[in-house]
């Protein structure tokens, strides 16, 4: 049975738009870290995040078959057509929020790409196979940063704890499961979100148990992005941002 590629094309764009959106909030914070060696660290996240971007939305561009590649799904789709989760659109806020914001995505993107090594679409298990390594180091490092901040001084934890409480709520969504995700998994291409979450819970329990740091038990899930139904506004705020040049100057090159 083939894949429906309208399916495909939604289940891409979603990857893609993920790593898009993540990638320019990371990006906001060069020159401005609160020290050098962070700067040059975020940098790097932020141009691995851009290269994942590249190939995802490539691949989407390919599959849709219009004549769209990566940079014009990037900068000439408006908000609504968007497919990230709620989690990466939100602003940096302070150092603590965007490393608490990276972790959560981090253990889920990381287990996400895992199960798509073994994805029956040859070119998804490619780009997922290059992304691991990437994601492994991100992972690695957010990690450290929140178990150093949240079991750090009385200001650090009380920063971290408030971003955690901020940032939970929009978890669940990452692991709700739709038609798009039904198809790939009918088709061997993606694994089940819904059938990722107690390991992800298992992981960041155990890291926020190490970071002194409380897990919300409230199970409320912001939900919308995935489906292009709902974003918050802080998205259209950073799309004004992002594709400015290219709305002002269409095709334009150096």
């Amino acid at each position: 049975m083939a894949t429906d590629t309208a399916s495909l094309f939604e289940f891409l764009c979603r990857l893609g738009d993920n790593t898009l959106v993540l990638g320019h909030r990371v990006s906001e914070w060069c020159g401005v870290s609160p020290v050098l060696e962070e700067d040059i660290a975020l940098a790097n996240v932020a141009l691995d995040l851009i290269g994942q971007t590249q190939l995802w939305l490539g691949l989407a561009g390919e599959i849709e078959g219009k004549g769209r590649d990566a940079d014009k799904l990037a900068f000439h789709r408006d908000v609504w057509d968007f497919r990230n989760v709620l989690l990466v659109e939100q602003p940096n806020g302070d150092f603590g929020q965007t490393m608490m914001r990276q972790f959560l995505f981090d253990a889920w993107h990381l287990t996400y790409l895992k199960g798509l090594n073994t994805s029956s679409n040859d070119r998804i298990a490619e780009i997922a196979e290059k992304s691991v390594k990437e994601v492994t180091y991100h992972l690695e490092r957010s990690t450290d940063t929140v178990i150093g901040l949240g079991d750090g001084n009385e200001e650090s934890h009380k920063r971290m704890q408030k971003a955690l409480d901020r940032l939970y709520p929009f978890v669940g969504e990452m692991f709700l499961s739709d038609d798009v995700d039904a198809a790939m998994v009918a088709h061997g291409i993606a694994p089940d979100p819904a059938g990722l979450r107690s390991g992800y819970e298992e992981h960041i329990s155990g890291v926020l148990t190490e970071a002194t740091l409380e897990k919300p038990t409230d199970d409320f899930a912001h939900k919308g992005g995935k489906t292009g139904v709902r974003h918050t506004e802080h998205l259209g705020h950073m799309l004004t941002q992002m594709q400015w040049l290219q709305r002002a100057y269409p095709d334009a090159t150096w």
